[in-house]
């Protein structure tokens, strides 16, 4: 049987400027993640709105 183990952080000391470095590369990181994300949405909203129109068109 495996032992189990419990861990407990109580503090983490992170410096302010590695933090606000992490932060500035996250926001970079974030823009093309961004573009794809929006770029899936529109697949979607594209063949649900085609979908829509073929059942139920606007008269």
């Amino acid at each position: 049987m495996q032992e189990v183990r419990k861990i407990i952080i109580s503090g983490l000391e992170i410096p302010f400027w590695d933090l606000v470095w992490f932060m500035v590369k996250l926001a970079f990181a974030s823009i093309p993640a961004m573009f794809i994300v929006y770029f899936i949405w529109m697949v979607i909203e594209l063949f649900l709105g085609g979908f829509f129109h073929m059942i139920m068109p606007i008269l």
